[in-house]
């Protein structure tokens, strides 16, 4: 079973090259309630993830454009298989799932878009239980800005500008950071302006409503846009078709400063070794510089511009105050500065060092690059070559685009912070996120991905209104002056904050739920809380079970209780010879279990070993105690019969062979001894008792010696060759065996 405590989420990104699949997990928030810290009230719900919960496949949904019924059973199918493999079964009706394609879909015709989608909500109807009630919520092309914002929203997530901003003051009352995504075909930025600029531009932000686990509305304004054509792919689209006007059309090889030396590929960046006749191709020249110069025209700076400030292409963006707007970079930020020019344990991005490597690998002829390729690494060959484009590129929308400062040539003014903060921002310094640019992957082990962003959202809508009305909804829509609560073009977050399945408790199957979901403190939950309690706390609990343990083995006869039944197991199993076993070849947990409960010492003591079916042919005889007949139990029989003796003797009247009676006290090794007593042809006579007693098969009477102390006992059984123990000569102890 899945836990009735968990909601789980799948989505979708449908990119351009590729599609990834992402699940991510929470608490059900009235759940979450229970036993929640003042922190966690004022936090968004938590989120969970795993790198198993990912995949993703190649090439992009736009490929199927024209050819949208084979989306299904061949792209989606696969990472529907792997989302069900890790979703518990009784979850999958509870689980909304999205498909939200990105810039590459964005770049097919309005037509295809609408027959992708169309198609991929039907597929997955048809195909999966997942909850998916509304096609155009669920299942759509996103818009750039869209993209920007929950990405926005998962880096101040994962970094914690939401909830402990006090830890994260940059200065002017600003505590979140800026968003930049770059993937193949269009580009990101999303920020929360300074109070300056947001108040002039207020018409240009983005209103975010979030909703913590206590049920309060907290709202952010952003600004966020998208550059589409500025992303890796389709700006090296573009480069190449400007050196084809550089040069006369009756060229067919083209200088091309952007890749390593003796490089020769086609147009579309093929690696080719003899080129045919007539056909254009690249050849790699390795100037570092020129490319730079030659890259920069592509950023349209010289497009005029509506409203200033403008960024690239002519584009309206607030001025940026780089004092308190602190970006991080990911997908292309992250593999162009981390990837073949190495930089993995860079703490913070420094332009002046990562423009040396650059310069220094393009500079390399493609022979040397490509002997130190690893061949089993996938599209190793493939990253090399496009390696110094894409620096070329990020470098100038970066620095000459965004307008972010080149650290290690531009000095930066100092961020006045108060002392309570400084211990906070001296550990976020070593991360590099109080630099003006921090490329990152993963920030606390999670991938920063637009998707997380999005199921952020999608969770604290699930979080009951602290007022009881969703008069303040979550979601995100025009920045509205007027005090309007809910905008015209607001986006909800697709959640319903009423108990799982909807109104009146009932699931997506039809199944009622309510009460007893409040018992649902499972073995799961219980962890859960311990866990958040600490160390300590667990700490005293386990010396709490300790004690309990200890006062209950207080009781001598719960100890040997315990002590028969684990003798009882370790004789299964030792070998089934039928001989005696000396006592030094006992088993470790027969000597760890002697030393706890008690018993004899491995010197001086012996063990029965009987064969399989042997046991059934001793057989006690109707006998007498002193305190009155009884039997010989299992459990007696399961303990050592072989017990030392105490000095002296202990007499008792019995009409017959005496029942032999565990005794603490003396006996050989501090163990236990038997008191036992018989009649010997009518009279009273003392059992030595360093012996057991016994009936053979014939029921014949054991001739016992009457001394006392610790000496021999001479048993005789009905049949020929049966064991007799014969008198210590040295007056006690165990005499050896003698088979007669």
């Amino acid at each position: 079973m899945g836990g009735k405590k968990w909601r789980w989420g799948v989505i979708l990104d449908a990119g351009s090259s590729g599609t990834r699949l992402h699940i991510y997990r929470w608490k059900d928030p009235e759940k979450a309630l229970k036993g929640a810290s003042k922190h966690d009230l004022a936090s968004l719900p938590k989120l969970m993830t795993e790198k198993i919960w990912t995949k993703k496949i190649r090439p992009g949904i736009s490929t199927f454009g024209e050819k949208v019924d084979q989306v299904g059973p061949g792209h989606l199918q696969s990472l529907i298989d792997h989302a069900l493999e890790i979703i518990p079964k009784d979850k999958i009706r509870d689980t909304p799932i999205f498909l939200m394609a990105t810039a590459g879909v964005r770049l097919l015709p309005a037509v295809q878009q609408s027959a992708l989608t169309r198609e991929v909500c039907y597929y997955l109807r048809s195909n999966t239980q997942f909850s998916l009630p509304d096609c155009d919520m669920h299942i759509q092309v996103i818009k750039g800005e869209t993209e920007g914002l929950y990405g926005w929203i998962a880096s101040n997530y994962l970094l914690g500008g939401f909830d402990n901003p006090d830890k994260h003051q940059h200065g002017k009352g600003h505590h979140t950071y800026g968003f930049l995504d770059m993937g193949g075909a269009s580009a990101q930025i999303a920020f929360a302006p300074n109070a300056t600029e947001a108040e002039k531009h207020a018409d240009d932000l983005k209103l975010l409503r979030l909703r913590t686990l206590d049920g309060s509305p907290v709202e952010y304004k952003v600004f966020t846009t998208t550059w589409l054509g500025f992303g890796v792919n389709q700006a090296r689209e573009s480069y190449v078709e400007s050196l084809e006007d550089l040069y006369p059309s009756s060229s067919t090889e083209l200088p091309d400063p952007c890749l390593p030396k003796g490089l020769r590929t086609t147009l579309d960046g093929v690696p080719v070794k003899t080129p045919k006749p007539k056909n254009t191709i690249l050849i790699g020249t390795g100037h570092f510089d020129e490319c730079l110069k030659k890259t920069y025209p592509l950023l349209g700076k010289d497009k005029p511009c509506s409203d200033n400030p403008c960024l690239i292409n002519g584009q309206h963006v607030p001025a940026i105050d780089f004092d308190v707007n602190h970006f991080i970079g990911v997908s292309e930020y992250w593999h162009t500065t981390h990837g073949v020019f190495g930089g993995k344990d860079d703490k913070a991005y420094d332009f002046t060092t990562y423009q040396k490597r650059v310069k220094d690998y393009c500079s390399k002829d493609w022979t040397s690059i490509s002997k130190g390729l690893n061949p089993k690494k996938e599209h190793a060959a493939k990253n090399a070559q496009e390696a110094c484009f894409k620096a070329s590129w990020l470098i100038n929308v970066l620095h000459d685009g965004i307008g972010v400062p080149r650290i290690g040539m531009e000095d930066l003014p100092q961020v006045n912070v108060s002392k309570g903060t400084q211990g906070a921002l001296e550990h976020a310094k070593e991360k590099g996120f109080l630099e003006p640019f921090q490329a990152v992957d993963k920030i606390d082990g999670i991938e920063v991905s637009w998707t997380l962003g999005k199921m952020v959202l999608y969770a604290a809508g699930q979080v009951p209104p602290k007022s009881g009305d969703d008069g303040y909804p979550v979601g995100f829509g025009s920045n509205v002056v007027s005090g309007k609560a809910v905008p015209d073009d607001f986006q909800f977050a697709g959640s319903s904050w009423r108990p799982l399945g909807g109104d009146n408790g009932k699931h997506h199957n039809g199944t009622v739920g309510g009460d007893d979901d409040d018992w649902d403190l499972d073995a799961e939950d219980i962890l859960d809380r311990a866990r958040t309690r600490g160390g300590q706390m667990g700490f005293w609990v386990f010396l709490g079970l300790v004690g309990l343990v200890m006062w209950w083995f207080r009781k001598r006869e719960r100890r040997m209780r315990v002590y028969s039944r684990v003798r009882g197991l370790t004789r299964r199993r030792r070998s089934h010879t039928g001989k005696y076993v000396p006592g030094g070849n006992r088993s470790p947990l027969t000597k760890l279990t002697t030393k706890l409960f008690g018993g004899r010492s491995s010197s001086g003591g012996y063990e029965r070993v009987m064969e399989e079916g042997e046991l059934d042919r001793f057989e006690l005889g109707d006998v007498a105690s002193s305190s009155g007949s009884g039997e010989y139990s299992d459990e007696d029989s399961s303990s050592d019969h072989s017990r030392g003796s105490k000095a002296g003797s202990q007499f008792g009247r019995s009409s017959g062979l005496a029942t032999p009676t565990a005794t603490s006290g003396g006996g050989l090794g501090g163990g236990y001894g038997f008191e036992t007593v018989t009649t010997m042809g009518g009279g009273m006579s003392a059992l030595n008792r360093s012996g057991l007693v016994v009936r053979t098969d014939s029921r014949e009477r054991l001739s016992l010696p009457l001394s006392g102390g610790v000496g021999g006992v001479t048993g005789r059984r009905s049949r020929a060759g049966s064991p007799t123990r014969m008198k210590s000569p040295l007056g006690g102890g165990i005499s050896p065996l003698d088979d007669r």
